[in-house]
């Protein structure tokens, strides 16, 4: 039997910026400078950001902004090496935990999630509809490299019953061997 490392996910700090810059450059073709997640770290109080461990290497990386109504996903990427690895539905279990802190003292109903997803990344839209997103829209020629749409995906109410029975479930389903 094959020895696995514990996957960890925890809030991102400064000192992980490096190590987040490695995964960015391996998955995006325009990734974020450092600067920007330094910036979102550092002075924006709406921001939340988690990274995603395996033998302290940083493989994966969620962030988050807090906005009135919604939690809104703003970047989230598993490095090439540790794709397929259940890495991504750990973070999106993490985001889902923190908008639900966030929804604490909100009136019920108000906080749900959303994100925007290339129209061509299939893997992630599959990813994002078992947590429950659907498809909401498109923002035409959003990204800056090659002007592909984006896919605008929202999930119900974190207070869905049905929303949090589904997210027990994943969550379970996570913590088996």
């Amino acid at each position: 039997m094959v020895d696995v490392l514990p996957l960890e996910v925890q809030d991102m700090t400064p000192a992980d910026i490096d190590a987040v810059q490695v995964v960015e450059q391996a998955s995006f073709t325009a990734p974020w400078p450092a600067n920007a997640f330094r910036h979102e770290l550092t002075q924006n109080r709406h921001a939340r950001y988690v990274v995603a461990r395996r033998g302290g290497r940083i493989i994966g990386y969620a962030g988050l902004w807090n906005a009135v109504g919604e939690a809104h996903i703003t970047t989230f990427a598993v490095h090439p090496d540790a794709r397929r690895e259940h890495v991504g539905e750990r973070l999106l279990l993490r985001l889902f935990e923190i908008a639900g802190e966030l929804a604490k003292g909100m009136e019920k109903g108000q906080l749900a999630l959303t994100l925007e997803v290339r129209a061509s990344n299939l893997p992630a839209q599959k990813l994002y509809e078992k947590f429950g997103f659907r498809r909401a829209g498109v923002r035409r020629r959003y990204y800056s490299d090659n002007s592909e749409d984006a896919i605008i995906m929202w999930t119900d109410p974190i207070d869905d019953p049905a929303l949090r029975d589904r997210l027990a479930r994943l969550a379970a389903a996570n913590e088996a061997p």
